[in-house]
């Protein structure tokens, strides 16, 4: 099978310009490229989608062309948005594209080989232009009732706040680089989510009335939970590839959290297991749902992918403790982030180093209703310090008992949990 077959038999493939595409795949190493904005210093989850797509790609001998986007960055794309982004500072722009172009050359193979991927930015050209000489030689090639029948744009024009002339303008400039990749490195597809359609298409039209040369484009389909949010939020907010914003344990955690019925597309999209793998793990999502086998298989392929094998190490000694295991060797960063949505007190270090009963320790905490409460449950052997249980009412704890440098972690029963922070 060429790449295109491969591609859909997976579902990966949503919408592709032409199906011809298949029979370039299968003559020759093809150069695509796939862009991202610099909005924000970290790319997250949602993104990963085709990032995968592209090094899936890739190992099938395709040559992935990386485009971080320094000039349509500072504009905004309006596809999918209901209102006009804010636009950033030039600076901002800048130090958020370094800090993309060092995560995608962690998940990308820019080796020095035939199909070693190449990583470029849009601002290297795009600022080279001045206004008339883009208007003349760049804007006349499009029809404005073109650029208005995009549904990005027909969608805002719609609505209350209308678009702007800077974000109407984005199609042209992510066209013009399809443009410059076909030119510059042979590009002949352009890949992105299903709301980039338009301004792939506007690409494939300037190519053909430029060059009369016909490119291609391809749109993954859009990744979403069972209720239609967009894959990628969690309660906690967005999970981001930075661990430093999003540790590996929440990674891994949103992952394991994936419903059934969405799961096995999600083992297709994000992983490289065959699709015999997933159809064994499919069977056990609808014979024993309850061992979440797919959804922990899940996690550990993308949790190893994005942070290698000491991040999954991570991850999964984080995962153990938050359900029972001994807590030993870790840091205070590794518990704000285990313990990131559970209650939280702080006490006093004096206090603590000149010892406090656990009875008055435990009841600082709002999951005991109070000292009764903490004393009951210590005789039911349901009160438990740093995952250990508490044997006795009499017992005192001192900086010697701290799970961290600067933290206690207590637990009622089985995973009612609170962090004691010390100050």
């Amino acid at each position: 099978m060429n790449a295109l077959e491969i591609l859909t038999k997976r579902g990966i493939v949503n919408t592709v310009s032409d199906p011809a595409l298949g029979d370039l795949f299968a003559k020759e190493m093809v150069s695509f490229y796939c862009g991202y904005d610099p909005s924000f210093r970290s790319l997250q989850i949602g993104n990963l989608f085709a990032i995968v797509t592209m090094r899936r790609l890739q190992e099938l001998g395709h040559r992935p062309v990386v485009l971080v986007g320094g000039a349509t960055g500072c504009i905004g794309d309006p596809s999918g948005r209901s209102t006009e982004r804010n636009l950033l500072e030039m600076d901002t722009v800048r130090s958020n594209v370094e800090s993309i172009r060092k995560q995608l050359e962690s998940l990308i193979d820019f080796g020095d080989k035939k199909n070693g991927a190449i990583l470029v930015n849009n601002y290297d050209w795009l600022s080279k232009f001045n206004f008339l000489d883009f208007l003349r030689d760049v804007g006349r090639r499009f029809r404005v009732s073109d650029m208005m029948a995009r549904e990005s744009v027909k969608r805002r024009m719609e609505s209350e706040d209308g678009v702007s002339y800077t974000e109407f303008s984005y199609q042209i400039l992510q066209a013009y680089d399809y443009l410059h990749l076909y030119e510059n490195h042979g590009v002949r597809l352009q890949m992105g989510g299903g709301d980039q359609w338009g301004n792939i298409t506007a690409g494939i039209d300037l190519v053909r009335r430029v060059r009369a040369a016909q490119v291609f484009g391809m749109v993954v389909p859009l990744v979403t939970d069972s209720k239609g949010q967009k894959f990628g939020k969690s309660l906690g907010g967005t999970v981001y590839l930075d661990p430093e914003i999003s540790s590996p344990y929440q990674m891994y955690q949103f992952l394991m959290n994936a419903e059934d019925v969405c799961v096995v597309d999600y083992l297709k999209y994000y992983t490289f297991l065959s699709l015999e793998e997933i159809d064994e793990l499919a069977r056990e999502v609808s014979e024993r749902p309850e061992g979440r086998v797919a959804q922990r298989r899940l996690a550990g392929e993308v949790v190893k992918f994005v942070h290698g094998e000491k991040g999954l190490a991570q991850a999964e000694k984080a995962t153990g403790i938050f359900f029972g295991d001994a807590i030993e060797n870790v840091s205070d960063d590794d518990l704000q982030s285990i313990f990131a949505e559970v209650p939280r007190v702080e006490l006093e270090k004096d206090k603590l180093a000149a010892g406090i009963n656990i009875v008055d320790l435990l009841a600082l905490t709002p999951i005991w209703k109070g000292k009764n409460d903490v004393r009951r449950s210590i005789e039911q052997r349901g009160a438990y310090l740093n995952n250990i249980p508490v044997e006795a009412a009499d017992v005192t704890v001192t900086t010697a008992n701290l799970a961290s440098a600067g933290a206690l972690v207590v637990r009622k029963g089985k995973k009612n949990y609170a962090l004691v922070k010390v100050v």
